[in-house]
């Protein structure tokens, strides 16, 4: 059984947060501006700072795109020392 590492956890937390976020936020542009309301960042009714809401989570989901991205990587070298060492061989270094 392979175990979960706190990283992994901290992870999938964290994108499920922007997940729900990113929800949140397209059911409100679908509702669209209410009346006089002007753009949403721009409403009076808007959450105060919710631009800058919206710039951290644009932030954070790169940063997890980029540990996801390293993280396939270095998944993919594990396999492949994996299957050298089944197979009796050295892996191929680079």
């Amino acid at each position: 059984m392979i175990r979960e590492t706190a990283a992994d956890s901290a992870l999938e937390l964290a994108a499920k947060r922007l997940e729900r976020a990113i929800g949140a936020l397209e059911q409100r542009l679908a509702r669209g501006p209410k009346a006089g309301g002007g753009d949403l960042f721009e409403r009076p009714d808007a959450p105060p700072g919710l631009a800058d809401e919206l710039e951290r989570a644009r932030a954070r989901e790169r940063e997890l795109e980029t540990a996801g991205a390293e993280a396939s990587a270095a998944l993919g070298r594990a396999i492949q020392e994996i299957r050298a060492a089944l197979n009796g061989a050295a892996p191929e270094e680079r």
